[in-house]
């Protein structure tokens, strides 16, 4: 996937903006296409979509979780970290391009956004706070701005039991998801429960659940704000804190914006607040909020991608490769990397994994997304 494009593409702009549905039918008018997204659900979402449209025997799903891949499958949707990385299509896509700033997963975004090209068209959708950095980055990209469907309002300070239909109450760990859940099946009778760690087949039945009506509370965790399209009317924060691998910490005025942002769908207006114990919200913050205006992304991850598997030490020296653009910065303790050290800590002089450091490799990086 490192042809030179014909065309380069940004479509960016706030939630609701209908970027995802744009790249989906510009990737259906070409033969062949990767469409790469941040979650398992939405992934999953957009095949549905796309088999609706195209059928079951043209399209293919690949996630860390599922895998549907049809011989004669024409498209293929993936999360962004199970893309294939040598299969020549016509059309690419990257979906929340923002995530390169993303100190997990960023460095994967960042490699797909330097890298992974479609033979005809390749678009980035995302957040606005990117259109600088992806000009630095990329040459020959066409910017094109999408403005929200609906507006976006700020609806105060709400208790659980005073929470209107139609509602997401965001939490970031498990136990406060179940404990809010709990709660509000109590006091209003029903709500459906979305967090990565749940099965495919558990997680799909509960967005079926609440898109069908049968309940009209949803309990979430962060990932809603990747681009979920569910009729949801108003977002309210349980809590403005998360732990985000190494420590907790507020969350940033972008994914605020993003998770409330997923608030109003299409054009029925959206509403975003706060629930339960949680810190009130600046008037500042609910501003740029309101407005969309955010703070440009100045930096985003990185790690070197050509690598040298003539032997261990070779290897290893070829990830640590710093970047030589300033706004690049070189991740560190990503899962896969730390696993690959291990294994040849463990096996030194084991011959067999000298002899297949790419195999290894690729099945350090088996994607958990």
């Amino acid at each position: 996937m490192n042809n030179q494009s014909e065309k380069i593409i940004a479509l960016l702009g706030p939630t609701n903006t209908g970027k995802t549905h744009v790249a989906i039918e510009k990737m259906l008018k070409y033969e062949t296409g990767i469409f790469g997204l941040p979650l398992r659900l939405l992934a999953r979402e957009v095949y549905d979509k796309c088999v609706n449209k195209v059928g079951i025997k043209k399209v293919a799903l690949i996630t860390g979780e599922e895998k549907i891949i049809p011989s004669t499958a024409d498209y293929f949707i993936c999360t962004v970290e199970s893309m294939p990385k040598d299969k020549e299509v016509d059309f690419v896509a990257i979906d929340e391009i923002q995530m390169c700033a993303d100190r997990e997963r960023g460095h994967i975004f960042t490699q797909r956004l330097l890298e992974s090209r479609g033979n005809k068209l390749t678009m980035f959708l995302g957040s606005q706070v990117m259109e600088n950095i992806i000009k630095d980055l990329v040459g020959n990209v066409e910017f094109e701005k999408k403005e929200r469907y609906s507006k976006l309002s700020y609806s105060g300070v709400k208790k659980i039991s005073r929470l209107d239909r139609k509602v997401a109450v965001i939490a970031f760990s498990i136990e406060e998801v179940y404990a809010i859940a709990e709660l509000v099946r109590r006091q209003k009778g029903g709500a459906a429960v979305i967090m990565g760690s749940l099965s495919p087949k558990t997680r799909n039945s509960q967005v079926g659940l609440y898109q069908s009506g049968d309940v009209d509370y949803l309990i979430a965790t962060d990932a809603i704000g990747m681009g979920l399209n569910m009729d949801i009317n108003e977002i309210f924060f349980s809590n403005l804190k998360k732990f985000d691998g190494k420590k907790t910490r507020r969350l940033n005025l972008i994914e605020m914006s993003q998770i409330a942002g997923r608030a109003g769908r299409y054009k029925n207006d959206g509403g975003f607040g706060t629930t339960g114990e949680c810190e009130t919200l600046n008037s500042d913050e609910i501003e740029k909020i309101e407005k969309h205006h955010l703070p440009d992304t100045k930096t985003i991850y990185w790690r070197n991608s050509n690598l040298d598997f003539k032997n261990p030490e070779n290897l290893i020296s070829s990830l640590e490769l710093k970047p030589n653009k300033k706004n690049l910065l070189r991740t560190n303790d990503s899962l896969d990397e730390s696993v690959l050290r291990f294994f040849l800590k463990k096996g030194a002089n084991n011959i067999i994994y000298h002899k297949n450091l790419e195999i290894l490799w690729e099945c350090c990086q088996i994607p958990d997304f």
